[in-house]
């Protein structure tokens, strides 16, 4: 910030002197208070998952159940190894994310106007929004013999499966984030001189992002659920057939250790993804909580 201030010591007009002023530093306070936050967290969850495979392996020691229903840690720990030794894991999930992302984004392009849709025309929110709030209900499971029947054992049946398992979610997501924006944003930005599309450009999309974002988060999950479930059917490349490898073989070590990838993709997608952005918004409309 520059300040003009008048020398007035060598006459009546001096010329003006620049001053610029800094703003304080921030106090370390904060930051150590951040990291503290951080480390408690961090803490937290190790203190949680170590007791959690602590008691695995108890129950596994005291074979409550027999090794070849309930495994130990060590051996699915084997399982995994030897699966990112011979890539045979690595191959399962590049194919799985492959389709998961075409599918996802298809899903998300084509949920994000069929929302705009509805949200824009009284007419579709009255007639087609009925059908794909009755049609969220639906698993997703049951898009399959309609895939398959539609498509055979193909990749493009594993793609519709995803697609219409996150397509509603996704739909309905973006009719509600129109809907729910209070009316003051699209007023004041008329004020300002903005409208269609650079109305919804610059306000009401970035107004609606909270929104959209939570949808998002949810459409995910429905498509990662009904990706996993579609290659356990179609027995193709993927996490899925890997996980029905180890049912044919009777290996319990392999079905864990091919669940723990699935929960631990699904995890680093949330929390590197969905919950950085949430952070973002939420520290962009100051909605983020300082306790």
């Amino acid at each position: 910030m520059k300040a003009v201030v008048e020398d007035s010591s060598d006459g009546d007009f001096a010329a003006p002197v620049s001053v610029v002023a800094h703003s304080p530093a921030p106090s370390p306070f904060w930051a150590k208070q951040s990291i503290c936050k951080t480390f408690v967290k961090t803490a937290r969850h190790v203190i949680f998952y170590a007791a959690l495979l602590g008691v695995w392996a108890l129950l596994a020691k005291l074979r409550v159940w027999p090794p070849y229903l309930f495994p130990a840690p060590w051996s699915v720990g084997e399982v995994l190894w030897d699966g990112f030794k011979d890539h045979s894991l690595l191959i399962g999930i590049a194919a799985t994310m492959k389709r998961m992302l075409l599918g996802y984004g298809l899903s998300v392009v084509l949920g994000m106007v069929l929302g705009l849709a509805l949200a824009r025309s009284r007419f579709l929110e009255e007639t087609l929004g009925g059908l794909i709030v009755s049609l969220q209900s639906l698993p997703s499971i049951c898009w399959v013999p309609l895939a398959i029947l539609w498509f055979g054992l193909t990749e493009k049946a594993i793609l519709f499966v995803v697609l219409m398992g996150s397509l509603l979610s996704v739909t309905i997501a973006m009719e509600d984030a129109r809907k729910q924006l209070p009316r003051i944003y699209s007023m004041a930005g008329r004020t300002l001189g903005a409208h269609g599309f650079r109305l919804f450009w610059h306000v009401l999309l970035p107004a609606s992002l909270p929104y959209i974002v939570s949808g998002l988060k949810q459409g995910w999950a429905f498509a990662w659920r009904s990706l996993i479930q579609a290659e356990m059917i179609f027995l193709t490349l993927g996490l899925g057939q890997l996980l029905m490898a180890g049912r044919d073989l009777n290996d319990m070590s392999q079905v864990i250790a091919v669940m723990i990838l699935i929960v631990a993709l699904g995890y680093l997608v949330d929390g590197l993804v969905f919950r950085t952005a949430e952070r973002a918004l939420q520290n962009r409309w100051g909605l983020a909580t300082t306790a």
